[in-house]
């Protein structure tokens, strides 16, 4: 059995190595929330980027992007991003991931207002919501957006 001290590498918050294994699992993209809508709105004729910059200057990426139509989605996770109905603040060390999701929070409408500023359409969704509202959604506006900027 194995007695020595766990320690964490060098810029590491995990607490444990269970912990640190938990947090690396943790996807940044191509989540299943993700992957249900871009299939949906794949399937209704849509092309988009994945996982891609709408800005080249903004070192911030959108979940699917829609380049001619200007549109950025983002399916935000409702732990990381403070979802109003599902966010639980932390047992474990709540000061840091509170202040994490706050700062993410703040992130995330800076990037709105940003992609704004730009000419871009955000629509952003929680994992929680509805994949086939979420696609419909997309659709409708990415349609609309397309006719108007084709000036028909």
């Amino acid at each position: 059995m194995d007695t020595e001290k766990w320690v964490p590498p060098a810029g590491s918050w995990a607490s444990s190595a269970g912990r640190r294994r938990n947090m690396q699992a943790i996807r940044s993209r191509d989540t299943k929330p993700e992957q249900l809508i871009r299939r949906l709105v794949h399937a209704q004729g849509l092309r988009y980027r994945v996982a891609a910059k709408p800005l080249s200057n903004l070192r911030r990426t959108a979940d699917m992007v829609f380049r001619p139509a200007k549109v950025a989605v983002f399916i935000d996770g409702c732990y990381w991003h403070g979802c109003p109905e599902h966010y639980v603040p932390p047992k474990t060390n709540p000061g840091y991931w509170s202040d994490k999701v706050a700062r993410n929070m703040a992130r995330d409408r800076d990037t709105n207002q940003q992609l704004a500023d730009a000419g871009w359409t955000v629509l952003r969704f929680w994992e929680h919501e509805s994949p086939e509202a979420c696609a419909d959604q997309i659709v409708l506006a990415v349609s609309r957006l397309r006719q108007t900027r084709n000036g028909s």
